[in-house]
């Protein structure tokens, strides 16, 4: 999908006030960042995101509507200076024709890229059940190879597969703590969803519900 069909479905979606808007650009963290910047001034706040679609391959970003005065405020400022956005007209913080930040709008961009890919993150980091049954399996692989191999050709084929996992798993934890440490600097605080899984709200933030979560 063109950068220009992406913009204008967000925007139809905004222009019919819909309390969620989505955004799924293929695969792209970056890309959906510069959308939710977009749809932050029109008065949309970030909800949440995950992978989805064939083999996962979309990053699909949730913004709910904000109902707070100064939301509103943004949004009108927005539409009178972006009269044609959609349309071959300026966007709100991205270059004309692109999804490539403003100067401007640097920062904000790297801060939802951050939200997006610490939460698309979740469904890879394990967890100690996850790591459990994967150390299990390198166990069963040894002894599976027992049956063609040395003893010590099995050991050291099912060792090699455990230190890929344990790279793979240190690997993630280590990117998305990182990650949680500039959300930290940047004002976010932590919190644990119904799930237990770890989210990264806005003061006066709250977790997405059913219809208005961000209000007042």
């Amino acid at each position: 999908m063109s950068t220009e069909r992406h913009i204008a479905g967000l925007l139809q979606q905004i222009a019919r006030q819909q309390e969620i808007v989505e955004i799924a650009p293929q695969g792209s963290a970056p890309k959906a960042a510069a959308l939710a910047h977009v749809a932050e001034q029109y008065g949309y706040t970030y909800g949440t995101a995950y992978r989805t679609g064939f083999k996962n391959s979309l990053v699909q970003v949730r913004m709910y509507r904000d109902r707070r005065p100064e939301a509103r405020v943004r949004e009108a400022a927005t539409i009178t200076a972006h009269p044609q956005a959609g349309n071959g007209g300026t966007v709100p913080g991205l270059e004309q024709g692109s999804l490539t930040p403003l100067p401007e709008a640097v920062g904000a961009v790297a801060v939802l890229r951050d939200l997006i890919t610490f939460d698309v993150m979740a469904m890879y980091v394990a967890d100690r059940g996850q790591k459990v049954k994967g150390y299990l399996a390198c166990a069963a692989l040894t002894v599976l190879l027992l049956v063609d191999k040395s003893p010590a050709e099995a050991v050291v084929s099912g060792g090699a597969v455990a230190l890929l996992f344990t790279v793979a798993f240190n690997v993630g934890e280590i990117r998305r703590r990182k990650i949680a440490q500039r959300l930290t600097a940047a004002g976010f605080f932590a919190v644990r969803d119904e799930r237990g899984s770890q989210r990264f709200l806005r003061p006066g933030q709250q977790l997405p519900g059913h219809v208005n979560p961000f209000g007042a």
